[in-house]
């Protein structure tokens, strides 16, 4: 991700983030069960939710209504110095729904990107996976893959649905930090590799030391620390452009880093964390009719996203080696574009060979190589990570580093440079949020398990045949599965649950 610190824009009237827990409103994670497969069509399901991450939350007295965080300042007599602020102050539940236009159904996650209510205004969200009431849910995807459904056709340029895997504490530090009461739970313990000063509490205090209210936008501050971590990008896209990515640290966990250490500005290249990551971006990598509205695939409907961790020797416990990716799309399979880069190996996956051949077309900083490159993306992996949903808008460049030509003052023509279809002047926040407020992602249908086990293989090349699942036909959708939706060929009828519409382009079994 290009750069994630300050970006997440959060409610503009009520605070955000705690460590206390306060009981004004009752934090009740909505549901999102998802499967884990050990073969096709062998899947079990795992009731599984989700929490809203702390930086959205109201922040509070422990015995009252008063704001420790407002806007973008935090009340300085509740919050003098980090512990003191931890002890003042509580963090509540949330209305997923209505303050934050967060809804669940059955296997499908809605995220609205702008949501009214009577008094705030929120923009974009953050989730994290719950195995339980109060432990994130941890995956382990050496020799395994990751699937899930989504629809991108309401996000348009300068938004982006991500879909990620960040190295957070198990419990949100609640064990690691005397003054973390809240953990995970309520959200806490997020950290990622642009190591973000925005976190409004790191290792159980809060970062008021050195905040400056307005970094980059209206909406979001910087403190002193930054809060570091391994990170996995699955899946970062709207309708235009999409990436994943990789990146990672020379520190394994959650740490919190200060001056040098967090890659800031013109340290970027100095700090503990790869902030660049090693992405690969079909149109970036020259296949400019591969994704997008109308193209191969086509982001006007839904489809399946498919992620596999491959291992040097095929083990659970083997050297990450390679992370390739396809598409299923009205039943069909659809492989990865291949790279058309001059110098670079026609490849549809990310290795370390492709990460350096891109590195040397492209004149970027290999920094995904000197900080570990794949082992260390690797031994994150083996370790277990946390799942985040989210979608957001860039107060820092505008989302023109996945959508459009980036640096701006460069050739398009040149390597690297043209990422998408986005004019240069899109993707501003003062409109995007204003004429774009209705935005939306939905994930949904979410599996892990053994490689080729959580989707369908056809074949790639020959359509299914129409309405397979009507009756006569014999074809059945299992639970969770899609079932519907305009443009659909595949099947309609369901085994041992009903067709429920979601939206016009998507119809699941529930």
């Amino acid at each position: 991700m290009f750069a994630k610190a300050a970006l997440f824009s959060s409610l503009l009237a009520i605070g955000a983030s705690a460590q206390k827990v306060a009981t004004l409103t009752t934090e009740t994670h909505p549901s999102l069960p998802i499967q884990e497969c050990t073969s096709a069509g062998s899947c079990k399901s795992l009731s599984t939710t989700v929490t809203l991450d702390a930086n959205w939350r109201w922040l509070h007295t422990t015995t009252g209504y008063d704001n420790c965080y407002t806007g973008n300042s935090w009340n300085t007599t509740l919050c003098p110095d980090g512990k003191t602020c931890a002890n003042n102050c509580a963090l509540d539940g949330a209305d997923y729904s209505g303050t934050y236009g967060v809804t669940a159904s059955g296997g499908a996650l809605t995220l609205k990107f702008v949501t009214q209510g009577s008094f705030s205004k929120n923009i974009g969200s953050r989730l994290y996976l719950m195995a339980s009431d109060t432990k994130y849910q941890m995956f382990k995807l050496l020799n395994k893959e990751f699937t899930f459904d989504v629809d991108v056709s309401k996000l348009p340029c300068g938004l982006n649905g991500a879909l990620y895997l960040v190295e957070m504490d198990e419990d949100g530090g609640l064990g690691r930090f005397s003054t973390n009461k809240a953990g995970a739970k309520y959200g806490t313990g997020y950290c990622d590799t642009q190591c973000p000063h925005d976190i409004k509490f790191i290792n159980g205090e809060a970062n008021v030391e050195g905040w400056n209210p307005s970094p980059n936008d209206a909406n979001a501050g910087s403190g002193k620390y930054g809060s570091c971590c391994h990170e996995m990008d699955i899946w970062e896209a709207n309708s235009i452009s999409t990436a994943y990515t990789p990146h990672v640290c020379s520190v394994n966990g959650q740490v919190r880093c200060s001056g040098t250490d967090c890659g800031d500005g013109d340290q970027r290249y100095s700090g503990i964390c790869d902030k660049d990551g090693c992405d690969f971006n079909s149109y970036r990598m020259g296949d400019k009719s591969f994704y997008g509205p109308g193209a191969k695939v086509d982001t006007k409907k839904p489809f399946t996203v498919v992620t596999q961790f491959i291992t040097s020797d095929g083990t659970d416990t083997g050297k990450l080696s390679e992370i390739r990716r396809l598409y299923v799309q009205n039943g069909v399979v659809v492989k990865n574009s291949v790279s058309a880069v001059s110098g670079v190996t026609a490849s549809s996956s990310i290795t370390d060979n492709f990460c350096k051949e891109q590195k040397t077309a492209f004149g970027d900083n290999n920094a995904f190589a000197k900080l570990g490159g794949l082992s260390a993306m690797g031994g994150a992996i083996g370790r277990g990570m946390v799942l985040a949903l989210s979608v957001w808008d860039d107060h820092a460049v505008n989302m023109l580093w996945l959508d459009s030509t980036f640096p701006t003052d460069k050739d398009p023509a040149a390597p690297g440079v043209a990422r998408g279809t986005c004019p240069t002047d899109s993707g501003k926040p003062e409109v995007v949020e204003v004429e774009n407020a209705d935005s939306s992602v939905i994930y949904s249908n979410i599996k892990f398990g053994a490689i080729d086990s959580t989707y369908k293989a056809g074949g790639g090349t020959t359509p299914p045949p129409e309405n397979p699942g009507t009756p006569g036909t014999g074809g059945t959708a299992n639970k969770y599965e899609q079932c519907g939706g305009m443009n659909w060929t595949g099947p309609t009828a369901c085994k041992d649950s009903t067709c429920k519409k979601v939206n016009d382009w998507y119809s699941q079994c529930l």
